[in-house]
Protein backbone atom coordinates (compact mmCIF):
# COMPACT_ATOMS: atom_id res chain seq x y z
CA UNK A 1 0.00 0.00 0.00
CA UNK A 2 1.37 3.45 -0.82
CA UNK A 3 2.60 5.39 2.18
CA UNK A 4 0.18 8.21 1.54
CA UNK A 5 0.34 11.12 3.93
CA UNK A 6 -2.77 12.98 5.06
CA UNK A 7 -2.62 16.41 3.43
CA UNK A 8 0.24 18.24 1.77
CA UNK A 9 3.16 19.93 3.43
CA UNK A 10 3.78 23.50 2.27
CA UNK A 11 6.67 23.66 -0.17
CA UNK A 12 8.62 26.20 1.90
CA UNK A 13 8.74 23.99 4.96
CA UNK A 14 11.59 21.54 5.61
CA UNK A 15 11.00 17.83 5.76
CA UNK A 16 10.03 16.06 8.96
CA UNK A 17 12.68 14.34 11.07
CA UNK A 18 11.81 10.91 9.74
CA UNK A 19 12.66 12.05 6.19
CA UNK A 20 16.23 13.01 7.10
CA UNK A 21 18.25 10.09 5.78
CA UNK A 22 21.23 8.57 7.51
CA UNK A 23 23.96 7.90 5.01
CA UNK A 24 24.85 4.25 4.62
CA UNK A 25 28.17 3.21 6.00
CA UNK A 26 28.44 6.27 8.27
CA UNK A 27 31.31 6.25 10.74
CA UNK A 28 29.33 7.75 13.64
CA UNK A 29 27.33 5.75 16.16
CA UNK A 30 23.58 5.87 16.55
CA UNK A 31 21.58 8.68 15.05
CA UNK A 32 24.53 11.00 14.47
CA UNK A 33 24.74 9.66 10.93
CA UNK A 34 21.49 11.53 10.25
CA UNK A 35 23.37 14.80 10.38
CA UNK A 36 26.18 13.99 7.95
CA UNK A 37 26.63 16.94 5.62
CA UNK A 38 29.42 16.35 3.11
CA UNK A 39 31.72 13.72 1.65
CA UNK A 40 34.36 14.40 4.27
CA UNK A 41 32.00 13.17 6.96
CA UNK A 42 31.61 16.48 8.74
CA UNK A 43 28.34 17.19 10.51
CA UNK A 44 25.95 20.14 10.33
CA UNK A 45 24.63 21.68 13.56
CA UNK A 46 22.10 23.62 11.48
CA UNK A 47 20.54 20.34 10.40
CA UNK A 48 20.49 19.22 14.04
CA UNK A 49 18.50 22.31 15.02
CA UNK A 50 16.18 21.82 12.05
CA UNK A 51 15.45 18.22 13.05
CA UNK A 52 14.79 19.22 16.64
CA UNK A 53 12.51 22.08 15.59
CA UNK A 54 10.50 19.81 13.30
CA UNK A 55 10.09 17.38 16.19
CA UNK A 56 8.81 20.23 18.40
CA UNK A 57 11.93 20.65 20.53
CA UNK A 58 12.57 24.39 20.56
CA UNK A 59 15.90 26.18 21.19
CA UNK A 60 14.75 27.57 24.58
CA UNK A 61 14.05 24.06 25.91
CA UNK A 62 16.11 23.77 29.10
CA UNK A 63 16.78 20.08 28.36
CA UNK A 64 19.01 21.01 25.40
CA UNK A 65 20.51 24.12 26.98
CA UNK A 66 23.98 22.55 27.13
CA UNK A 67 23.92 21.62 23.44
CA UNK A 68 22.73 25.10 22.40
CA UNK A 69 25.40 26.72 24.55
CA UNK A 70 28.09 24.43 23.12
CA UNK A 71 26.95 25.20 19.56
CA UNK A 72 27.13 28.94 20.27
CA UNK A 73 30.66 28.59 21.58
CA UNK A 74 31.69 26.45 18.61
CA UNK A 75 30.25 28.97 16.18
CA UNK A 76 31.92 31.97 17.82
CA UNK A 77 35.25 30.17 17.96
CA UNK A 78 35.12 28.78 14.44
CA UNK A 79 37.85 29.68 11.96
CA UNK A 80 35.48 29.09 9.03
CA UNK A 81 34.25 32.00 6.94
CA UNK A 82 31.05 33.59 8.37
CA UNK A 83 29.44 33.03 4.97
CA UNK A 84 30.01 29.28 5.23
CA UNK A 85 27.81 26.99 7.35
CA UNK A 86 29.51 25.59 10.43
CA UNK A 87 30.57 21.96 9.98
CA UNK A 88 31.92 19.78 12.75
CA UNK A 89 33.93 16.61 12.95
CA UNK A 90 32.26 13.57 14.45
CA UNK A 91 34.26 13.98 17.64
CA UNK A 92 33.29 17.66 17.95
CA UNK A 93 29.64 16.88 17.26
CA UNK A 94 29.59 14.06 19.83
CA UNK A 95 31.16 16.27 22.48
CA UNK A 96 28.70 19.11 21.84
CA UNK A 97 25.61 16.88 22.07
CA UNK A 98 26.82 14.44 24.72
CA UNK A 99 24.77 15.71 27.66
CA UNK A 100 21.52 15.82 25.67
CA UNK A 101 22.10 12.79 23.43
CA UNK A 102 19.06 10.81 24.61
CA UNK A 103 16.49 13.50 23.79
CA UNK A 104 18.18 14.36 20.48
CA UNK A 105 18.18 10.73 19.33
CA UNK A 106 14.53 10.20 20.29
CA UNK A 107 13.54 13.35 18.41
CA UNK A 108 15.46 12.40 15.28
CA UNK A 109 14.05 8.87 15.27
CA UNK A 110 10.45 10.04 15.68
CA UNK A 111 10.10 8.39 19.10
CA UNK A 112 8.58 11.27 21.07
CA UNK A 113 4.97 11.40 22.32
CA UNK A 114 3.65 12.69 18.96
CA UNK A 115 5.93 11.06 16.37
CA UNK A 116 4.52 12.99 13.41
CA UNK A 117 4.60 16.38 15.09
CA UNK A 118 4.59 18.32 11.77
CA UNK A 119 1.20 16.77 10.96
CA UNK A 120 -0.19 18.03 14.28
CA UNK A 121 1.28 21.46 13.52
CA UNK A 122 -0.42 21.49 10.11
CA UNK A 123 -3.75 20.61 11.72
CA UNK A 124 -3.39 23.31 14.37
CA UNK A 125 -2.62 25.90 11.69
CA UNK A 126 -5.71 24.85 9.76
CA UNK A 127 -7.92 24.82 12.85
CA UNK A 128 -6.69 28.27 13.89
CA UNK A 129 -7.45 29.62 10.44
CA UNK A 130 -10.95 28.11 10.38
CA UNK A 131 -11.96 29.03 13.93
CA UNK A 132 -10.65 32.60 13.91
CA UNK A 133 -13.57 33.59 11.64
CA UNK A 134 -16.00 32.76 14.47
CA UNK A 135 -16.87 36.05 16.16
CA UNK A 136 -19.73 34.89 18.33
CA UNK A 137 -19.85 35.81 21.99
CA UNK A 138 -18.67 38.82 23.97
CA UNK A 139 -15.95 39.65 26.49
CA UNK A 140 -16.70 39.46 30.21
CA UNK A 141 -18.34 42.78 31.06
CA UNK A 142 -18.87 42.41 34.80
CA UNK A 143 -15.14 42.96 35.50
CA UNK A 144 -14.35 46.36 33.94
CA UNK A 145 -10.72 45.62 33.08
CA UNK A 146 -11.63 42.40 31.27
CA UNK A 147 -14.27 44.29 29.28
CA UNK A 148 -11.47 46.38 27.71
CA UNK A 149 -9.52 43.43 26.26
CA UNK A 150 -9.28 43.19 22.47
CA UNK A 151 -11.90 40.51 21.70
CA UNK A 152 -10.29 39.37 18.44
CA UNK A 153 -7.10 38.05 20.04
CA UNK A 154 -6.75 34.31 19.59
CA UNK A 155 -4.01 31.83 20.46
CA UNK A 156 -3.52 28.07 20.42
CA UNK A 157 -0.53 26.49 22.10
CA UNK A 158 0.35 22.84 22.63
CA UNK A 159 2.97 21.00 24.67
CA UNK A 160 3.30 17.21 24.75
CA UNK A 161 4.45 15.14 27.71
CA UNK A 162 7.82 14.92 25.94
CA UNK A 163 8.05 18.71 25.71
CA UNK A 164 7.21 19.08 22.01
CA UNK A 165 5.79 22.59 21.57
CA UNK A 166 3.99 24.67 18.98
CA UNK A 167 2.07 27.93 19.22
CA UNK A 168 0.09 30.03 16.78
CA UNK A 169 -1.65 33.39 17.04
CA UNK A 170 -1.36 35.71 20.04
CA UNK A 171 0.48 33.12 22.10
CA UNK A 172 2.88 35.60 23.72
CA UNK A 173 0.16 37.98 24.97
CA UNK A 174 -0.45 37.80 28.72
CA UNK A 175 -3.92 37.20 30.14
CA UNK A 176 -5.29 36.57 33.63
CA UNK A 177 -5.92 33.01 34.73
CA UNK A 178 -9.24 33.83 36.37
CA UNK A 179 -11.02 30.51 37.04
CA UNK A 180 -8.20 28.44 35.51
CA UNK A 181 -6.34 29.28 38.73
CA UNK A 182 -8.79 27.05 40.61
CA UNK A 183 -7.07 23.89 39.33
CA UNK A 184 -3.72 24.66 40.94
CA UNK A 185 -5.30 26.04 44.11
CA UNK A 186 -7.13 22.74 44.53
CA UNK A 187 -3.97 20.72 43.84
CA UNK A 188 -2.09 22.72 46.47
CA UNK A 189 -4.73 21.96 49.10
CA UNK A 190 -4.55 18.25 48.27
CA UNK A 191 -0.75 18.23 48.53
CA UNK A 192 -0.87 19.97 51.89
CA UNK A 193 -3.87 18.35 53.59
CA UNK A 194 -4.88 15.24 51.59
CA UNK A 195 -8.28 14.61 49.99
CA UNK A 196 -10.11 13.54 53.15
CA UNK A 197 -9.40 16.81 54.98
CA UNK A 198 -9.97 18.99 51.91
CA UNK A 199 -13.34 17.44 51.18
CA UNK A 200 -14.57 18.01 54.69
CA UNK A 201 -14.75 21.64 53.56
CA UNK A 202 -15.67 21.38 49.88
CA UNK A 203 -17.72 18.87 47.90
CA UNK A 204 -16.86 17.09 44.67
CA UNK A 205 -20.12 17.06 42.72
CA UNK A 206 -21.20 19.29 39.81
CA UNK A 207 -23.48 22.06 41.01
CA UNK A 208 -25.67 22.30 37.93
CA UNK A 209 -25.60 26.07 38.55
CA UNK A 210 -23.61 29.06 37.37
CA UNK A 211 -20.03 29.41 38.60
CA UNK A 212 -20.91 32.22 41.03
CA UNK A 213 -24.36 31.00 42.06
CA UNK A 214 -25.26 31.55 45.71
CA UNK A 215 -25.93 27.89 46.38
CA UNK A 216 -24.37 25.07 48.45
CA UNK A 217 -24.76 21.33 48.86
CA UNK A 218 -26.88 19.66 51.53
CA UNK A 219 -24.01 19.83 53.99
CA UNK A 220 -23.74 23.59 53.50
CA UNK A 221 -20.44 23.27 51.63
CA UNK A 222 -19.38 24.52 48.18
CA UNK A 223 -20.33 21.95 45.57
CA UNK A 224 -16.78 21.54 44.18
CA UNK A 225 -13.41 23.36 43.97
CA UNK A 226 -13.95 24.47 40.35
CA UNK A 227 -16.62 27.10 41.12
CA UNK A 228 -16.13 30.37 42.96
CA UNK A 229 -17.28 29.22 46.39
CA UNK A 230 -15.08 26.11 46.19
CA UNK A 231 -12.04 28.08 45.05
CA UNK A 232 -12.51 30.55 47.91
CA UNK A 233 -12.47 27.54 50.21
CA UNK A 234 -9.27 26.26 48.59
CA UNK A 235 -7.65 29.63 49.25
CA UNK A 236 -8.68 29.34 52.89
CA UNK A 237 -6.76 26.05 53.14
CA UNK A 238 -3.49 27.00 51.41
CA UNK A 239 -0.53 27.64 53.76
CA UNK A 240 -2.65 29.08 56.55
CA UNK A 241 0.41 29.79 58.70
CA UNK A 242 2.09 32.13 56.18
CA UNK A 243 1.48 35.84 55.80
CA UNK A 244 -0.40 37.17 52.76
CA UNK A 245 2.68 37.95 50.66
CA UNK A 246 4.26 34.55 51.21
CA UNK A 247 1.00 32.74 50.45
CA UNK A 248 0.71 34.53 47.12
CA UNK A 249 4.38 33.89 46.29
CA UNK A 250 3.83 30.20 47.02
CA UNK A 251 0.99 29.97 44.50
CA UNK A 252 2.81 32.07 41.87
CA UNK A 253 5.95 29.96 42.28
CA UNK A 254 3.91 26.79 41.75
CA UNK A 255 2.52 28.16 38.48
CA UNK A 256 6.08 29.06 37.46
CA UNK A 257 7.24 25.49 38.12
CA UNK A 258 4.33 24.03 36.17
CA UNK A 259 5.06 26.37 33.24
CA UNK A 260 8.65 25.23 32.85
CA UNK A 261 10.40 27.87 34.95
CA UNK A 262 9.16 31.02 33.22
CA UNK A 263 8.01 33.64 35.72
CA UNK A 264 4.32 34.43 35.80
CA UNK A 265 2.91 37.94 36.10
CA UNK A 266 0.28 39.72 38.13
CA UNK A 267 -2.29 42.18 36.79
CA UNK A 268 -2.93 44.64 39.58
CA UNK A 269 -5.58 46.58 37.66
CA UNK A 270 -7.63 43.42 37.08
CA UNK A 271 -7.20 42.54 40.76
CA UNK A 272 -8.47 45.97 41.85
CA UNK A 273 -11.26 45.88 39.30
CA UNK A 274 -12.38 42.43 40.40
CA UNK A 275 -12.22 43.30 44.10
CA UNK A 276 -14.35 46.42 43.59
CA UNK A 277 -17.07 44.44 41.77
CA UNK A 278 -17.04 41.34 44.00
CA UNK A 279 -20.33 41.63 45.86
CA UNK A 280 -21.33 38.10 44.87
CA UNK A 281 -18.01 36.62 46.02
CA UNK A 282 -18.29 38.47 49.34
CA UNK A 283 -21.82 37.10 49.68
CA UNK A 284 -20.52 33.57 49.03
CA UNK A 285 -17.81 34.03 51.65
CA UNK A 286 -20.16 35.33 54.32
CA UNK A 287 -22.69 32.56 53.55
CA UNK A 288 -20.02 29.89 53.99
CA UNK A 289 -18.87 31.47 57.24
CA UNK A 290 -22.46 31.52 58.49
CA UNK A 291 -22.73 27.79 57.72
CA UNK A 292 -19.48 26.97 59.53
CA UNK A 293 -17.86 25.66 56.35
CA UNK A 294 -14.45 27.30 56.82
CA UNK A 295 -11.70 25.85 59.03
CA UNK A 296 -11.63 27.47 62.50
CA UNK A 297 -9.75 30.75 62.62
CA UNK A 298 -10.20 31.63 58.93
CA UNK A 299 -9.80 35.34 58.17
CA UNK A 300 -12.57 35.80 55.61
CA UNK A 301 -11.44 39.13 54.18
CA UNK A 302 -7.83 37.96 53.83
CA UNK A 303 -9.08 34.78 52.14
CA UNK A 304 -11.15 36.73 49.62
CA UNK A 305 -8.20 39.05 48.87
CA UNK A 306 -6.03 35.97 48.31
CA UNK A 307 -8.66 34.50 45.97
CA UNK A 308 -8.81 37.69 43.86
CA UNK A 309 -5.02 37.72 43.67
CA UNK A 310 -4.85 34.12 42.43
CA UNK A 311 -7.39 34.92 39.72
CA UNK A 312 -5.25 37.90 38.63
CA UNK A 313 -2.07 35.90 38.00
CA UNK A 314 -1.01 36.39 34.37
CA UNK A 315 0.43 33.86 31.92
CA UNK A 316 0.51 33.52 28.16
CA UNK A 317 -0.79 30.60 26.10
CA UNK A 318 2.65 29.02 25.85
CA UNK A 319 3.02 28.89 29.64
CA UNK A 320 -0.50 27.59 30.11
CA UNK A 321 0.12 24.80 27.58
CA UNK A 322 3.23 23.66 29.48
CA UNK A 323 1.26 23.75 32.74
CA UNK A 324 -1.48 21.63 31.12
CA UNK A 325 1.18 19.23 29.86
CA UNK A 326 2.52 18.97 33.42
CA UNK A 327 -0.92 17.76 34.50
CA UNK A 328 -1.04 15.39 31.51
CA UNK A 329 2.35 14.09 32.67
CA UNK A 330 1.11 13.15 36.17
CA UNK A 331 2.37 16.36 37.76
CA UNK A 332 5.90 16.35 36.30
CA UNK A 333 6.84 19.33 34.11
CA UNK A 334 8.01 17.98 30.72
CA UNK A 335 10.59 20.73 30.21
CA UNK A 336 12.30 20.60 33.60
CA UNK A 337 11.32 17.14 34.91
CA UNK A 338 10.26 18.89 38.11
CA UNK A 339 7.70 16.76 40.03
CA UNK A 340 5.41 19.65 41.00
CA UNK A 341 2.47 17.49 42.12
CA UNK A 342 1.99 13.83 42.96
CA UNK A 343 0.20 11.59 40.48
CA UNK A 344 -2.64 11.04 42.97
CA UNK A 345 -3.19 14.79 43.33
CA UNK A 346 -3.35 15.20 39.56
CA UNK A 347 -5.77 12.28 39.27
CA UNK A 348 -8.15 13.95 41.71
CA UNK A 349 -7.83 17.30 39.96
CA UNK A 350 -8.40 15.89 36.46
CA UNK A 351 -11.44 13.99 37.72
CA UNK A 352 -13.07 17.19 38.91
CA UNK A 353 -11.97 19.10 35.81
CA UNK A 354 -13.77 16.44 33.76
CA UNK A 355 -17.03 16.78 35.68
CA UNK A 356 -16.97 20.41 36.84
CA UNK A 357 -14.32 22.35 34.89
CA UNK A 358 -16.48 24.06 32.27
CA UNK A 359 -19.05 25.75 34.50
CA UNK A 360 -22.63 24.62 33.77
CA UNK A 361 -21.51 23.40 30.33
CA UNK A 362 -19.41 20.68 31.96
CA UNK A 363 -21.75 17.79 31.19
CA UNK A 364 -22.08 18.73 27.53
CA UNK A 365 -18.32 19.21 27.28
CA UNK A 366 -17.67 15.79 28.83
CA UNK A 367 -20.10 14.24 26.34
CA UNK A 368 -18.74 15.86 23.18
CA UNK A 369 -15.05 16.40 24.02
CA UNK A 370 -14.47 13.82 26.74
CA UNK A 371 -11.34 15.39 28.23
CA UNK A 372 -10.47 17.24 31.46
CA UNK A 373 -10.58 21.00 30.94
CA UNK A 374 -10.86 24.27 32.83
CA UNK A 375 -12.01 27.61 31.48
CA UNK A 376 -11.85 31.17 32.76
CA UNK A 377 -13.78 34.33 31.97
CA UNK A 378 -10.59 35.90 30.58
CA UNK A 379 -11.13 33.59 27.60
CA UNK A 380 -8.57 31.02 28.68
CA UNK A 381 -9.21 27.30 28.25
CA UNK A 382 -6.80 24.63 29.49
CA UNK A 383 -7.30 21.18 27.96
CA UNK A 384 -5.50 18.05 29.21
CA UNK A 385 -5.02 14.87 27.18
CA UNK A 386 -3.64 12.53 29.86
CA UNK A 387 -0.28 10.92 29.04
CA UNK A 388 -0.13 12.80 25.72
CA UNK A 389 -0.29 16.61 25.80
CA UNK A 390 -1.68 19.82 27.20
CA UNK A 391 -3.39 22.44 25.07
CA UNK A 392 -4.08 26.09 25.86
CA UNK A 393 -6.56 28.17 23.90
CA UNK A 394 -7.12 31.86 24.55
CA UNK A 395 -9.87 33.91 22.95
CA UNK A 396 -11.76 36.49 25.05
CA UNK A 397 -15.21 36.18 23.45
CA UNK A 398 -17.39 34.12 25.81
CA UNK A 399 -20.65 32.23 25.43
CA UNK A 400 -23.60 32.42 27.81
CA UNK A 401 -21.93 29.97 30.25
CA UNK A 402 -18.71 32.02 30.44
CA UNK A 403 -16.59 29.71 28.25
CA UNK A 404 -14.46 30.83 25.32
CA UNK A 405 -16.47 30.34 22.11
CA UNK A 406 -13.40 29.75 19.98
CA UNK A 407 -11.84 27.62 22.70
CA UNK A 408 -14.70 25.14 22.58
CA UNK A 409 -14.67 25.14 18.77
CA UNK A 410 -10.95 24.30 18.75
CA UNK A 411 -11.67 21.38 21.08
CA UNK A 412 -14.44 20.16 18.76
CA UNK A 413 -12.12 20.27 15.75
CA UNK A 414 -9.39 18.37 17.59
CA UNK A 415 -11.73 15.60 18.76
CA UNK A 416 -13.17 15.32 15.24
CA UNK A 417 -9.70 14.66 13.82
CA UNK A 418 -7.94 12.76 16.59
CA UNK A 419 -8.97 9.84 18.77
CA UNK A 420 -8.32 11.69 22.02
CA UNK A 421 -11.82 11.51 23.53
CA UNK A 422 -11.56 9.37 26.67
CA UNK A 423 -13.97 6.78 25.27
CA UNK A 424 -12.82 6.66 21.65
CA UNK A 425 -11.31 3.28 22.49
CA UNK A 426 -14.87 1.88 22.76
CA UNK A 427 -15.61 2.79 19.12
CA UNK A 428 -12.51 1.14 17.73
CA UNK A 429 -10.65 4.42 17.32
CA UNK A 430 -8.80 4.70 20.60
CA UNK A 431 -5.04 4.24 21.10
CA UNK A 432 -3.95 0.94 19.65
CA UNK A 433 -7.23 0.28 17.83
CA UNK A 434 -7.36 -0.25 14.10
CA UNK A 435 -9.28 2.34 12.13
CA UNK A 436 -12.43 1.17 10.42
CA UNK A 437 -13.29 -1.44 13.04
CA UNK A 438 -15.60 0.79 15.03
CA UNK A 439 -19.03 2.10 14.21
CA UNK A 440 -20.48 5.57 13.90
CA UNK A 441 -18.69 8.81 13.22
CA UNK A 442 -15.58 7.86 15.21
CA UNK A 443 -14.27 5.61 12.43
CA UNK A 444 -11.12 6.89 10.78
CA UNK A 445 -9.90 9.25 13.49
CA UNK A 446 -6.15 9.55 13.56
CA UNK A 447 -4.02 8.55 16.51
CA UNK A 448 -1.42 11.27 17.22
CA UNK A 449 0.62 8.69 19.14
CA UNK A 450 1.40 6.75 15.98
CA UNK A 451 4.04 7.35 13.38
CA UNK A 452 3.14 9.07 10.15
CA UNK A 453 2.75 5.97 7.98
CA UNK A 454 0.50 4.30 10.56
CA UNK A 455 -1.75 7.37 10.77
CA UNK A 456 -1.94 7.69 7.00
CA UNK A 457 -2.89 4.04 6.58
CA UNK A 458 -5.60 4.29 9.22
CA UNK A 459 -7.04 7.42 7.63
CA UNK A 460 -7.27 5.73 4.24
CA UNK A 461 -8.85 2.60 5.69
CA UNK A 462 -11.41 4.78 7.46
CA UNK A 463 -12.09 6.68 4.25
CA UNK A 464 -12.68 3.52 2.23
CA UNK A 465 -14.95 2.11 4.93
CA UNK A 466 -16.99 5.33 5.03
CA UNK A 467 -17.34 5.31 1.23
CA UNK A 468 -18.54 1.70 1.25
CA UNK A 469 -21.23 2.72 3.77
CA UNK A 470 -22.19 5.93 1.99
CA UNK A 471 -21.27 7.90 5.13
CA UNK A 472 -20.80 11.31 3.50
CA UNK A 473 -20.49 13.17 6.80
CA UNK A 474 -17.58 11.00 7.81
CA UNK A 475 -15.92 11.49 4.42
CA UNK A 476 -16.19 15.25 4.83
CA UNK A 477 -14.73 15.01 8.32
CA UNK A 478 -11.79 12.95 7.08
CA UNK A 479 -11.21 15.47 4.30
CA UNK A 480 -11.12 18.24 6.93
CA UNK A 481 -8.46 16.18 8.73
CA UNK A 482 -6.32 16.14 5.57
CA UNK A 483 -6.97 12.54 4.54
CA UNK A 484 -6.51 12.58 0.72
CA UNK A 485 -9.85 11.58 -0.85
CA UNK A 486 -8.17 9.98 -3.85
CA UNK A 487 -5.88 7.74 -1.81
CA UNK A 488 -5.71 4.01 -2.54
CA UNK A 489 -5.77 0.98 -0.26
CA UNK A 490 -3.40 -1.99 -0.56
CA UNK A 491 -5.39 -3.29 -3.55
CA UNK A 492 -5.25 0.07 -5.33
CA UNK A 493 -8.93 0.67 -4.65
CA UNK A 494 -10.20 4.14 -3.80
CA UNK A 495 -13.21 5.58 -2.03
CA UNK A 496 -14.72 6.16 -5.48
CA UNK A 497 -14.36 2.45 -6.34
CA UNK A 498 -16.21 1.45 -3.17
CA UNK A 499 -18.95 4.07 -3.40
CA UNK A 500 -19.60 3.10 -7.03
CA UNK A 501 -19.70 -0.61 -6.21
CA UNK A 502 -22.23 -0.06 -3.40
CA UNK A 503 -24.39 2.37 -5.36
CA UNK A 504 -23.97 5.44 -3.15
CA UNK A 505 -24.83 8.22 -5.60
CA UNK A 506 -24.39 11.19 -3.24
CA UNK A 507 -20.95 9.95 -2.24
CA UNK A 508 -19.89 9.49 -5.85
CA UNK A 509 -21.17 12.95 -6.74
CA UNK A 510 -19.32 14.51 -3.81
CA UNK A 511 -16.01 12.79 -4.62
CA UNK A 512 -16.23 13.87 -8.25
CA UNK A 513 -17.17 17.43 -7.25
CA UNK A 514 -13.97 17.84 -5.20
CA UNK A 515 -11.77 16.72 -8.07
CA UNK A 516 -11.12 13.06 -7.29
CA UNK A 517 -9.79 11.21 -10.36
CA UNK A 518 -12.84 9.55 -12.00
CA UNK A 519 -10.87 6.66 -13.51
CA UNK A 520 -8.31 5.24 -11.06
CA UNK A 521 -7.28 1.66 -11.74
CA UNK A 522 -7.06 -0.98 -9.00
CA UNK A 523 -4.64 -3.94 -8.96
CA UNK A 524 -6.96 -5.96 -11.19
CA UNK A 525 -7.25 -3.20 -13.79
CA UNK A 526 -10.77 -2.18 -12.69
CA UNK A 527 -12.13 1.36 -12.53
CA UNK A 528 -15.10 2.78 -10.57
CA UNK A 529 -17.05 2.67 -13.84
CA UNK A 530 -16.36 -1.07 -14.09
CA UNK A 531 -17.59 -1.54 -10.50
CA UNK A 532 -20.79 0.41 -11.17
CA UNK A 533 -21.52 -1.64 -14.31
CA UNK A 534 -20.74 -4.93 -12.58
CA UNK A 535 -23.17 -4.10 -9.73
CA UNK A 536 -25.87 -2.89 -12.11
CA UNK A 537 -25.85 0.73 -10.96
CA UNK A 538 -26.56 2.20 -14.39
CA UNK A 539 -27.20 5.76 -13.18
CA UNK A 540 -23.76 5.81 -11.53
CA UNK A 541 -22.17 4.27 -14.61
CA UNK A 542 -23.48 7.12 -16.75
CA UNK A 543 -22.28 9.69 -14.20
CA UNK A 544 -18.78 8.16 -14.09
CA UNK A 545 -18.58 7.80 -17.85
CA UNK A 546 -19.43 11.48 -18.29
CA UNK A 547 -16.84 12.47 -15.68
CA UNK A 548 -14.17 10.34 -17.38
CA UNK A 549 -14.82 12.05 -20.75
CA UNK A 550 -14.72 15.60 -19.37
Amino acid sequence: MPAARPGKRPADRPSAPSTVRCRGGGTYPGVLGCFEQDSSGRLSPDLLLQVLHEAGILPDDPRIAETISNLDRASSGSAQSPAQPLLLTGEEFSAITQLNRGLIERAARGELAVPDFPALVDDLRRIHQEVRADRRGAVAAYIPQLARVDPDQFAISVCTVDGQRFSIGDADVNFCLQSVSKTVSYCLTLEEHGPDTVHRHVGREPSGQGFNELTFNKAGLPHNPMINAGAIMSCALIRRGLDAADRFDYVAETWKRLAGGRSVGFNNSVYLSERSTADRNFALGYSMRERGAFPPGTDLLATLEFYFQCCSIEVDAQQLAVAAASLANAGVCPLTEDPVFSAQTVRHCLSLMSSCGMYDFSGEFAFTIGLPAKSGVSGALMLVVPQLMGIAIWSPRLDAQGNSVRGIEVCRHLVDCYNIHTYDLLTGTGPGAAAGTGTGTGTGKRDPRRKRQQSAIEGIVGLCFAASQGDLNEIRRLAACNVPLGATDYDGRTALHLAAAEGHRETVEFLLSVGVDPKPVDRWGGTPLDDANRAGHRHLARLLADAARS
